[in-house]
C-alpha cells in the first residue's frame, strides 16, 4: 500500500523545507507545530552567517508559501501524544490546544491587545519584555492569529473579563473553543523538532543572572528590529555600552557541540555590535576557533579586522563589579589578566529540543548520549532514523546551521518521495 500521507513535526526552518518539498511533490504534509507560530528559531535571528543574510527575508516567504500551499496542514499548538504501527502504516494521536481566536475571522489587527489588563513576561522576547493574555509572540509571526494563554486570562481564572471580545469587530474571538484530539494514518514521519540552548544559569562562573550579562537568544532579540528594544544594543539602565565581551564555547567542556557553530554564531555577535556601536571596545574570549568552510574563513577574517580583541583562554570567571563586569581569565601558560565590560553575551552550545527524552520515548528512536536523535548509520549525511520510517533533519539530530538544516530536509524528502516511486512502479 502507498500511503501518501507524510507527518512532519516541528516547522522550523529543515520542518518547513521538508514539507514544501513533498507537498510539491503531491504528498499530502500534516505538519505539527508545538508553538502558536512557525519558523523556530530561526525567526529569533536578525541576521544569519556567513553572509549576514537577512533572516525574515529568507524564511517568510517560506512560510507564506507553507501556508498557502493546499497539500499542508498545519496543526498548531499540538504536539504528538502517540505512535502506533510501522512504516507505511503509522496511527498517530495529537493533541491540539485551543487558540480561542478564530483562525479564519481574525485579521491580525491586534486591537485586541491593549484593553487586556494582564500583563506578563514575554517568553519568546527570552523575558525582556511583556506581553498581555492574548497575544503573539512577537510582530511579524506566523500565522498572525493570537491565542488567549488561559493560565494568565482572567476570564479563565473566573473572572467576569470580555474586554478582548468586545474590542474585536469580526467577532474572532471563541472563548468556548475546545482542545481537540486528532488521528492520522501516515506512511512516513519527519522529526525536525530542532535545538534549545543550554541554560547558562547552569554554569554560574560566567556570571549569568548579574545584569547586562545576556544569553545568545536574548542579544539575538534586542538586536532584531522586532524584538522588544527595537534593535537598540543597550544596558538595563538604558545606557549605550561602550565595552563588550563575548565569551562562546560555554559549556563545552561537560556538552557536545561542534566549535564551527559556536565559532560562527560569536564572530556574528561581533558583527551585531560593531554594526550599531562603532566605537565600541570588544573582546571575544574562547578556547579554540574552528571554521567550516571558506566563506567562514572570509567572516572570520573581517571581524579580526574590526579592531576587536580576539583572546585564546585556559580558564575565565566573571563577577560584578559596581555595575560593571569584571572578566578574569588566564591565558595559556597561566597568567592571570582582568577585563571589564559593561555588557557580556555568554554564547552556550545548542542542546536537544524540549522535550526530547520523552519524544524519543513516543516514537520509539534512540538517542544519542547527549540527548539528540541517534540515527540508524554512523554517518553526517545520514537522515534515517533507528526505526524504519521515520526520520531525523537538522538539529534534531544535533547541532546543524541553517544551509545544513535545509539539506537535510530534502535529503529526507527526496528519499521519501524516491521510495514512493518505487512503491508505485513508476
Amino acid at each position: 500500500m502507498n500511503n501518501n500521507n507524510v507527518l512532519v513535526v516541528g516547522a522550523g526552518i529543515a520542518g518547513i523545507e521538508a514539507s514544501l518539498v513533498l507537498a510539491q511533490a503531491g504528498k499530502s504534509v500534516h505538519l505539527v507545530e508545538r508553538e502558536m507560530c512557525i519558523g523556530g528559531n530561526v525567526i529569533k535571528y536578525e541576521d544569519v552567517f556567513s553572509n549576514l543574510e537577512c533572516a525574515t527575508c529568507m524564511i517568510a516567504p517560506k512560510q507564506q508559501e507553507l501556508l498557502a500551499n493546499e497539500n499542508i496542514t498545519l496543526l498548531t499548538l499540538s504536539e504528538v501524544t502517540r505512535v502506533e504501527g510501522s512504516k507505511g502504516d503509522f496511527t498517530v494521536s495529537i493533541k491540539q490546544k485551543a487558540r480561542y481566536v478564530s483562525m479564519e475571522a481574525c485579521i491580525g489587527c491586534n486591537a485586541c491587545f491593549d484593553p487586556c489588563p494582564v500583563s506578563l513576561k514575554n517568553e519568546f522576547e527570552e523575558n525582556l519584555c511583556e506581553r498581555k493574555a492574548i497575544y503573539t509572540p512577537c510582530p511579524g509571526a506566523l500565522p498572525n492569529v493570537p491565542r488567549i494563554d488561559t493560565d494568565a486570562c482572567l476570564r479563565f481564572k473566573g473572572e467576569d473579563c470580555n474586554l478582548c471580545k468586545e474590542a474585536c469587530m469580526f467577532e474572532a474571538i471563541e472563548y468556548d473553543q475546545k482542545d481537540e484530539d486528532i488521528t492520522l494514518n501516515v506512511g512516513e514521519i519527519i522529526l525536525a523538532t530542532g535545538f534549545r540552548p543550554l541554560d547558562p544559569s547552569k554554569i554560574p562562573h560566567y556570571g549569568y543572572g548579574n545584569e547586562d550579562v545576556y544569553s545568545a537568544f536574548e542579544f539575538e532579540r534586542m538586536y532584531a528590529s522586532n524584538g522588544p528594544t527595537q534593535g537598540n544594543l543597550v544596558l538595563k539602565d538604558g545606557k549605550t555600552p561602550s565595552s563588550a565581551a563575548v565569551i562562546f564555547g560555554v559549556g563545552v567542556d561537560d556538552y557536545r557541540c561542534p566549535s564551527s557553530i559556536c565559532t560562527m554564531y560569536s564572530l556574528k555577535y561581533i558583527y551585531y555590535l560593531r554594526h550599531k556601536l562603532p566605537e565600541i571596545k570588544i573582546a571575544e574570549f574562547y578556547r579554540e576557533i574552528c571554521v567550516p568552510c571558506k566563506s567562514c574563513g572570509d567572516f572570520l577574517r573581517k571581524m579580526q579586522e574590526t579592531g576587536s580583541e580576539f583572546i585564546r583562554v585556559e580558564d575565565i570567571k566573571v563577577t560584578d563589579k559596581k555595575g560593571s563586569k569584571e572578566i578574569v581569565y588566564k591565558i595559556e601558560g597561566g597568567d592571570e589578566k582582568t577585563f571589564t565590560a559593561d555588557m557580556v553575551i555568554v554564547a552556550s552550545p545548542m542542546r536537544p529540543g524540549n522535550d526530547a527524552e520523552k519524544i524519543a520515548g513516543i516514537f520509539g528512536i534512540p538517542q544519542l548520549s547527549d540527548g539528540f536523535f541517534a540515527k540508524q548509520k554512523d554517518d553526517i549525511s545520514s537522515v534515517i532514523s533507528g526505526k524504519d520510517g521515520i526520520y531525523i533533519i537538522g538539529c534534531a539530530g544535533g547541532p546543524k546551521n541553517i544551509g545544513e538544516s535545509i539539506t537535510e530536509a530534502q535529503a529526507a524528502a527526496g528519499r521519501i518521495l524516491s521510495l514512493s516511486y518505487q512503491t508505485s512502479g513508476q
